[in-house]
């Protein structure tokens, strides 16, 4: 398989970064719908958070990583037969998932560094990973604004992927399985996909 992709298929690279960046969007998902319940007293609420917090900023990394790879190699086009609003609609829920893997972490980041309660975050309990500076050193008061703002954004992008990652894996199997085109097959590892 090679590193970079092709007219037919997606490299080595683009997949990795793929399926883990669907991963990890999928587990924090579930994390965070668990987690965002759970009363201040339980125990394991803080170890929860720092690790959603941890997969959020892996996810921003690797998202980063995934639009600049993505700018200096090419994609294979949508099948040929796709009518038009077919390939409006797949491109649109495509740059929809590249924004909100980018803007999900990123207003996650903002949300923490914005907290009045000023703790680090501990990247998996490896190291500190700083909080965003410009917004860590407001007084309290002004966390106190900024917090409110960044949650119910972080919560709307979050609900927006949870609509959008199902509808990119519903037309994927639809092309797999109605279409009979190569879309989902070029994204997954040769041989994988029958």
């Amino acid at each position: 398989m090679s590193m970079n992709g092709s007219q037919t298929r997606y490299g080595a690279v683009a997949m990795s970064l793929h399926w883990l960046i669907a991963l990890f969007l999928i587990t924090n998902i579930a994390l965070g719908l668990y987690f965002a319940d759970l009363p201040r007293s339980d125990p394991d609420k803080f170890l929860l958070a720092q690790t959603h917090i941890s997969i959020g900023l892996t996810v921003l990394v690797l998202s980063l990583v995934r639009v600049g790879w993505r700018l200096v190699n090419p994609v294979p086009p949508l099948p040929a037969g796709m009518s038009p609003l077919l390939g409006f609609a797949a491109r649109a829920v495509q740059f929809l998932l590249y924004v909100l893997i980018i803007a999900i972490p990123l207003s996650g980041w903002a949300m923490v560094s914005s907290s009045p309660l000023g703790l680090p975050t501990q990247y998996f309990g490896l190291f500190p990973w700083p909080n965003l500076p410009f917004l860590a050193d407001l007084p309290r008061a002004a966390k106190m604004h900024y917090v409110h703002q960044f949650h119910p954004m972080h919560t709307l992008l979050a609900w927006t992927a949870i609509v959008l990652v199902p509808v990119h894996v519903a037309g994927a199997l639809y092309h797999h399985y109605v279409r009979r085109d190569d879309v989902l097959t070029r994204m997954m590892p040769a041989g994988r996909a029958g």
